[in-house]
């Protein structure tokens, strides 16, 4: 596999040119700590601890983990590498300080997964897991339990999982059947099984806790009568180390297409002890803090697959020579040119390549919004910022994971049929990005938490914040602005406009349409949060256009990398946007087409 190596250039423009993350954080608690030069130093020393650490093992991992009477072990060079990853402090990064954490902003810790996972996807899933049991906790655990509990997750001598699906349900809940049995010091023997709990057992760390949904006995019908619990592998002692073996034991591990490195565990509880997270029968919205969690976490793994199967396969172009030229031989003194002088092999790079770098942007921008949700100065603040990370987060987990997958099958084709053999590892890479589009909800179940939750129980007021950031910014290169950047921005700005005001037409009409039949909006979802992801995106390829033009103006910045900024932007408005209009097409269409075959004829 070729070797990976970190953009840290393309993070830096981002957070310094594009976004400005430097102005936000001085509206978040510990914020003017993270100063841009030590972003940079953060981010430099992270990329040498994914290239010569973690990427070697990506192929290793492949081996996939082992299970032995409950016991799983990790790939080989798994267990070392995480001992350098806590030894060396990266797990503390984002922690609170009283906790043993360093306190810098969620958005540095996330745009670090990104380099983690496109590194190694399976080991980066075991301290990506725990985030979401620290921010569950952080914002619901009882001060004993943070106690308890906290350090040592921050620490990363502790990790944590999350435990939903169980084998007769996934995504719906409501049918969820493990029970929690309170005893008579507080605690709850919770019986049932969980499977495909990610990083649910394995050999990296002393203790793994398990944050786990169950039903008390008194629990009303559906989803309202979920509790959230702690249940730790380990109880813990007195004196805050690892104490007497818990009730939970690990009954197989999944044996699935990608991933192999992650242990995914069926975990069965039997008469596990657990305490309660926050109110009885409210454990669900609890547990939304960890899944918009992990929610972000999964879109950057969009962007990671695209990232890592961009890199080989560039470079694989570069050198491998077929057939010559249609507008004449480059490469005359060999036997056949490069074949990244074919349009379709350049077509697949740059697709490759604007997913990359596009999703990559979309994520930061919302990042801006989980700094403030977790440290914001006042809980208005921290509540605005709540609202619109939550718009972001369905079109960020559902857009940009589909498009991983497409990057990634790009990169398996580049090779062509090397791309199929196991050797050259781009078919690991389709692989483990397949997972990115079920796990934590899939597509269509992203696609109807926007539509419903996000747009038409929230009566259009994030969708139309979110156009009118778009609008705002497109207005000032319009005709009658004087901006200096107006004459090549002006092209760019009207299509912005236009995309703003066409996916607010879209909202209201599905919703007009939802009035006359229900399942116009389960039959539209899809399409309108695909439409969603196309016009965030090119939101943020305006954005990337506006500081690159910027800085050539004023004779700064590096000119090829800015200049190569603008070739992939100009590529995406041109062979990538219009996909949107597709997706505007098909979600009117008429709904009898999809609806009226008997079910019966589906043999």
């Amino acid at each position: 596999m070729p070797d990976y190596t970190v953009p840290v250039k393309d993070y830096l423009f981002l957070f310094n040119d594009v976004l400005d993350m430097q102005s936000k954080y001085k509206h978040v608690e510990g914020g003017g700590e993270a100063s841009a030069d030590m972003v940079e130093a953060i981010f430099s020393e992270a990329a040498k601890f994914c290239e010569n650490e973690l990427a070697p093992l990506y192929q290793v991992g492949d081996q996939g983990c082992t299970w032995d009477d409950g016991v799983v072990t990790t790939p080989p060079g798994f267990k070392e590498a995480y001992a350098k990853f806590i030894e060396a402090g990266w797990t503390t990064l984002t922690g609170s300080a009283e906790m043993g954490g360093q306190n810098i902003p969620s958005s540095v810790g996330i745009a670090i997964n990104e380099m983690l996972t496109t590194a190694n996807w399976a080991w980066a899933m075991y301290p990506g897991l725990s985030e979401g049991a620290v921010a569950t906790l952080e914002t619901s655990g009882t001060e004993e339990q943070k106690k308890d509990y906290l350090g040592k997750l921050i620490s990363g001598v502790w990790s944590g999982t999350m435990c939903l699906t169980e084998p007769h349900c996934g995504t719906d809940l409501g049918q969820m059947k493990t029970k929690a049995v309170p005893n008579d010091d507080g605690s709850f023997s919770v019986n049932g099984t969980k499977i495909f709990i990610s990083a649910g057992e394995h050999d990296l760390t002393e203790n793994i806790v398990h944050i786990v949904l169950a039903k008390l006995p008194d629990a009303p019908r559906g989803t309202k009568g979920l509790s959230l619990f702690i249940i730790p592998k380990f109880l813990p002692a007195a004196d805050g180390s690892v104490g007497e073996r818990n009730g939970v034991r690990c009954g197989s591990i999944e044996h699935k297409m990608g991933i192999h490195g992650n242990g995914t565990a069926l975990l069965n509880f039997d008469n596990a002890t657990g305490f309660l997270i926050g109110k009885p029968h409210e454990g669900l919205a609890a547990m939304f803090t960890y899944m918009n969690v992990a929610r972000i976490g999964t879109a950057s793994q969009g962007a990671a697959a695209a990232e890592r199967s961009y890199q080989g396969a560039a470079k694989y172009a570069r050198e491998r020579l077929a057939m010559r030229s249609l507008s004449g031989a480059k490469n005359p003194d060999g036997p056949a040119d490069a074949i990244i002088e074919h349009p379709d092999v350049r077509r697949m790079l740059l697709t490759q390549r604007v997913i990359a770098e596009g999703g990559r942007a979309m994520v930061t921008y919302a990042s801006q919004y989980a700094d403030l949700y977790r440290g914001g100065k006042t809980q208005q603040e921290r509540d605005a910022a709540e609202i619109r990370l939550g718009f972001c987060t369905p079109i960020l987990k559902g857009f940009i994971t589909e498009l991983g997958v497409e990057a990634a099958n790009h990169g398996v084709q580049v090779f062509g049929g090397h791309g199929y053999i196991q050797e050259w590892g781009m078919e690991q890479i389709l692989r483990d990005s397949r997972i990115a589009t079920l796990y934590e909800g899939t597509t269509g179940i992203q696609a109807l938490d926007l539509v419903g939750r996000k747009v038409l129980m929230d009566k259009f007021k994030q969708l139309n914040l979110f156009t009118g950031d778009m609008l705002r910014f497109a207005a000032q290169f319009l005709p009658w602005k004087k901006s200096t950047l107006a004459k090549p921005m002006r092209k760019r700005a009207w299509t912005i406009t236009k995309l703003a005001l066409k996916w607010r037409y879209l909202g209201y009409r599905m919703a007009m349409r939802a009035k006359k039949n229900p399942d116009a909006v389960g039959a539209s979802s899809v399409d309108f949060m695909m439409y969603s992801g196309y016009a965030y995106m090119a939101f943020m390829w305006v954005q990337m256009s506006a500081a690159a033009h910027r800085q050539l103006a004023a004779g700064e910045g590096d000119r090829a990398f800015l200049e190569a900024k603008l070739h992939s932007a100009e590529f995406f408005f041109e062979r990538i946007l219009p996909r949107a209009d597709m997706h505007a097409k098909t979600l009117g269409a008429n709904l009898e087409s999809l609806m009226s075959m008997p079910n019966s004829y589906f043999e």
